[in-house]
């Protein structure tokens, strides 16, 4: 029988910060050469929302995995994984150095599953991102969680695909990481602990975080857009391992940029739409 978290859906928390000059630089510089570069009045600095206002805690109210200690805000999901699944954003406003910044963050319907490796439970978690007293960024995070490393767990398909309009190789190293991690405070180990990924966690190497990917994917389709899009919406579909050299590859439609990541095997890790 499922578990009832009914009395976890809705919960809200809300959290300040101040954008800094030294956040909009530390961002920059871990990121470029691979960030849009807005014109006149439009949002750039697209992905900065994910390094403001993080959650912050004591490590008494952190997860065995350096994550935030489920039963806090999260509800209480006894499957000790957790993954950053995908999620959506629409985009109203830019997000500047000396923005005061506030999150109004929401629990969503909780829904259990059972996939191909065991049991699923994924938390949508519903973001409003003001700056500056103005609504800027709209956001549906989905955290999966899931049960214990499985050995024989399936391997992702590789897939045939057209030569995109827009290429980029990225590095994902160990330091690109480690960047990433402390520009949104992030403490989740498997983005910087070795042998706790492959160990415990029954990964290959360490795991390039979700956000990444999915910020890096937002840049590019911006750029073939020509603007920052009002509507991005991504799937992580595999682990994207490093170290290792990926490929960011984006190709317009009639209703927007398709935006892809592919491992150095060929296998696709995350897909995204953006729309003007």
């Amino acid at each position: 029988m499922a578990a009832d978290y009914s009395a976890w859906i809705d919960r809200e928390t809300i959290r300040h910060d101040v954008v800094t000059e030294r956040t909009v630089v530390t961002f920059n510089e871990t990121l470029r050469p691979h960030l849009f570069t807005p014109v006149a009045d439009q949002p750039g600095t697209l992905g900065l929302h994910w390094c403001v206002a993080p959650a912050i805690h004591p490590p008494e109210n952190l997860g065995p995995d350096g994550a935030e200690r489920k039963g806090l805000f999260l509800p209480p999901i006894p499957l000790p994984r957790r993954m950053w699944a995908g999620g959506e954003l629409e985009i109203f406003a830019p997000i500047a150095a000396g923005d005061m910044i506030s999150r109004h963050s929401r629990v969503g319907e909780v829904s259990e599953r059972r996939g191909a490796s065991g049991p699923l439970c994924i938390v949508p978690v519903h973001h409003d991102i003001h700056a500056a007293g103005v609504l800027a960024v709209r956001e549906r995070h989905d955290i999966l969680f899931r049960g214990e490393a499985v050995a024989s767990a399936p391997k992702a398909i590789l897939e045939t695909r057209a030569p995109a309009q827009v290429l980029w190789r990225v590095e994902a190293s160990s330091l690109l990481l480690f960047r990433f991690s402390a520009l949104t405070f992030n403490g989740h180990r498997i983005h910087y602990d070795l042998p706790y990924a492959r160990d415990v966690e029954g990964y290959g190497g360490l795991l390039v975080h979700g956000p990444l990917q999915a910020l890096l994917a937002l840049n590019q389709a911006a750029i073939l857009l020509g603007q920052a899009p009002r509507r991005f919406i991504y799937r992580c579909l595999a682990p994207l391992l490093a170290p290792q050299v990926f490929t960011v590859e984006s190709t317009a439609t009639e209703l927007g940029v398709e935006t892809a990541l592919f491992d150095a095997a060929g296998v696709r890790t995350l897909a995204a739409t953006a729309t003007a």
